[in-house]
């Protein structure tokens, strides 16, 4: 009955604020709706002829709630609330690896150079099967992830499988810190970069000692990388803005439903540096807090933005507390960059359920706007960058096969059956690795383990033929052969695309995330594009309309 307790005032408080979207002030209905769904709940729990288990019922029925408004808006139990935390603050108790979990297995996919994992030893690919004397396999994910996190100093010891061999290694469990600038360096003389991923409370503070210590090195422009940064806390995105543009200007408006949440973020302090040329790189998924650091520069003409239009979020969440330790995390509000742009991309408000389809507010059409020097940008949808760079589109094999666990095995088989050569600066992939891919994919069948969607309605369909008693197996093999055959000529098309992530896997495995960093640095083709708009000072300034 606690979890019943707790799940019902859990449900309570979100269904009141979901209903109330709807309803407005319509109480009495309100109260009807809450009435009527605990009656329900009640008899249900009574009642029903097999043991049901509250907590998981009500998290259905709360994402049901919630899934029809927008991505953003979700509900945390505690372990949720603790991980939002972690996520924010930038700093944990645990071994400094990142990892999934696979079939009841952890898999390593990262491991932070200086930290537990690395000290005994671990790398990427190996496969968690135990953690002390607890299977793994024998428990969800949320148990066994937070097994990994204690507190520093204690140990842990885990068996797991490399390369089909048992080993086992016990670690110290220390202070982890998400450092939001994993890398920054001089790419010549006089040109700074700084790699900044996550806009937590460290962000601003992260930031500022980089720029600060490559002025100390003879910097006097710097290209900051946002892209695949996917935001994070409106007040840090504030507080960098403001390093580079005077006292009291508008960084970011908020619109909301109440007046009170609906405010204007100027900056506070006086700068750090209101003369040093910037460029920022950004990409489709440069979101939110990545979007008012871009957008916000862009509107004052004080940095050139370069790269693909980001992502478009344009929308505000704040997390209100509930019962039992749990929050929601709604959204509450859109922002507006200082020209009066909102660059919000798809219209959630406006989705169509039976189709499953959201509009696009560029579709509507899009409003151009002024900067502070009087240049023309554009609201419908993400920041435009003053330079495009072009990125060829991935094909859907593709993006599945990068995305997939073959692509991360196969990462894993090269890493162990070759040599790192030289410094990452100077890396260079054997030229057969491409065919090697291929032939990984062809010869042990792994092409069967990354799905395309025509395979997946196929397989339905395949189901479906057996229910209804019609002979269809031998056409399904025959079309998934010829599947898989498409497969492998398809990604021809992206070859130096995939070359590219491959040699991105592979540098971080052999030199950790500063040697991925130093290596883009040398070859990165963006990077290389902002590097020479700051040398162009003439064109840098044309663009700027100086």
């Amino acid at each position: 009955m606690k979890n019943f307790k707790k799940s019902i005032g859990v449900f309570l408080v979100v269904l009141a604020i979901s209903i109330s979207f709807s309803y407005k002030s319509d109480f009495f209905e309100i109260a009807k709706q809450i009435e009527i769904y605990t009656t329900l709940f009640k008899e249900l729990n009574l009642y029903y002829i097999d043991e049901i288990n509250p907590a998981e019922v009500m998290d259905r029925a709360i994402s049901s709630t919630l899934k029809d408004l927008d991505p953003y808006t979700r509900f945390y139990d505690e372990q949720g609330v603790e991980n939002a935390r972690i996520s924010a603050e930038g700093e944990y108790g645990g071994i400094g690896a990142s990892i999934s979990y696979l079939e009841g297995k952890i898999k390593v996919r990262e491991v932070y150079k200086g930290y537990p994992a690395q000290k005994a030893g671990l790398v990427p690919g190996d496969e968690i099967l135990k953690i002390g004397n607890t299977v793994i396999a024998e428990y969800e994910e949320t148990y066994v992830r937070s097994l990994l996190k204690g507190l520093p100093g204690s140990e842990i010891t885990l068996e797991f499988e490399r390369q089909k061999k048992l080993q086992k290694s016990t670690l110290k469990r220390e202070s982890i810190e998400l450092n939001p600038v994993p890398y920054y360096g001089m790419v010549n003389d006089d040109t700074g970069y700084i790699s900044f991923v996550k806009f937590n409370r460290k962000a601003s503070a992260e930031v500022k000692k980089a720029f600060l210590d490559l002025k100390s090195q003879g910097m006097t422009k710097v290209i900051i990388d946002v892209r695949h940064n996917p935001g994070g806390l409106l007040n840090e995105a504030v507080s960098i803005v403001n390093f580079f543009i005077p006292k009291n200007k508008t960084v970011v408006t908020t619109k909301a439903k109440l007046e009170k949440w609906s405010t204007t973020f100027k900056t506070k302090r006086d700068p750090i540096d209101t003369e040093i040329p910037i460029t920022i790189l950004i990409d489709d998924r440069s979101a939110s807090a990545s979007e008012i650091l871009a957008g916000a520069l862009q509107d004052y003409d004080r940095a050139v933005i370069i790269g693909q239009r980001s992502f478009g979020k344009g929308l505000v969440q704040r997390s209100r507390k509930l019962s039992y330790g749990t929050q929601l995390k709604l959204t509450i509000s859109k922002y507006y960059t200082p020209s009066g742009r909102c660059i919000q991309e798809l219209d959630y408000t406006n989705r169509d359920l039976e189709k499953e389809t959201i509009p696009k507010f560029s579709d509507a059409g899009v409003n151009s706007f002024k900067t502070e020097k009087g240049r023309t940008v554009f609201d419908g949808g993400g920041v435009k960058p003053d330079v495009s760079t072009e990125v060829k589109e991935l094909t859907a094999t593709t993006r599945k096969l990068v995305s997939s666990e073959v692509f991360f095995d196969f990462v894993t088989s090269y890493f162990f059956s070759h040599e790192a050569k030289g410094s990452p600066e100077e890396f260079v992939l054997d030229s057969n690795v491409y065919q090697e891919l291929k032939k990984y994919l062809d010869d042990s069948e792994e092409v069967k383990n990354f799905k395309l969607n025509t395979e997946i309605a196929l397989n339905r369909v395949l189901e479906f033929s057996k229910k209804d008693a019609i002979e269809f197996d031998k056409e399904y093999q025959t079309l998934i052969a010829k599947i898989n055959k498409e497969k492998l000529s398809a990604i021809d098309e992206n070859k130096n695309e995939i070359i590219e992530k491959i040699t991105n896997s592979i540098v971080n495995r052999f030199y950790f995330k500063e040697g991925e960093y130093k290596y883009k640095m040398a070859f990165d083709k963006e990077i290389k594009s902002a590097t020479e708009v700051l040398r162009d000072m003439g064109r840098y300034n044309s663009i700027l309309g100086k």
